[in-house]
């Protein structure tokens, strides 16, 4: 089992990055790959998760130890797979997903791809009141406040937005859902990974 891999970014798809170490390219899926875009040649840490079944070995690699571990948590779930967590993750932070989770917001996680009200209420059995060690010390109270609003650091928005859509397409979203929200982010400053989840976001109130 692999804890993290160090290395080089050296190719992002809508689904996954390749991350090259000691001459050997590892294919890691990740929520949204477009993140890892500024990275892009140069050495990144993932965190990644090793997922066995008897017809398929993938890995699956995360920006920081919150998100896999809330992935790992998301896979217990009945109903929900490694697609579907990462769908879920592609949306929004760790912490939205617990404040969702804990405050038995069922409308709000019914939002996430492939997730139904059944799904819904089985995250809620299932998880709360068992996820406050996911967070870094001292987050787990503010998970409790935490809204749904994205905020972040400004960037350049034309590179990102189309890297944005994108990776929205991957999800299985249609060119005319992503025709309707584009307009609404063009005039933001946002990077592509705030872009995918303000999207998402808008995506839920069509």
């Amino acid at each position: 089992m692999y804890e993290y891999i160090k290395g080089t970014v050296e190719h992002i798809g809508p689904e996954y990055i390749v991350i090259e170490n000691n001459g050997i390219g590892y294919q890691i899926l990740t929520p949204n790959p477009f993140v890892f875009s500024a990275k892009k040649g140069t050495e990144a840490v993932i965190y990644t998760y090793q997922h066995v079944r008897e017809d398929i070995l993938a890995l699956y690699g995360f920006g920081t130890n919150t998100e896999r571990e809330m992935f790992k948590k998301l896979i217990s779930v009945s109903g929900i797979g490694p697609k579907g967590a990462l769908a879920i993750l592609a949306f929004g932070e760790p912490e939205q997903v617990i404040h969702a989770i804990e405050m038995e917001d069922e409308k709000f996680l019914t939002k996430f791809p492939g997730v139904g009200k059944k799904t819904a209420r089985q995250m809620i059995l299932d998880l709360k009141g068992k996820l406050h060690d996911v967070l870094p010390e001292g987050m787990a109270e503010a998970a409790a406040d935490i809204d749904y609003e994205v905020a972040g650091e400004a960037s350049d928005g034309s590179v990102e937005l189309d890297e944005a859509m994108l990776a929205l397409a991957a999800l299985g979203y249609s060119e005319r859902e992503l025709k309707k929200v584009r307009p609404k982010l063009a005039k933001e400053n946002l990077t592509t990974d705030q872009f995918i989840k303000s999207a998402l976001q808008l995506l839920m109130k069509q």
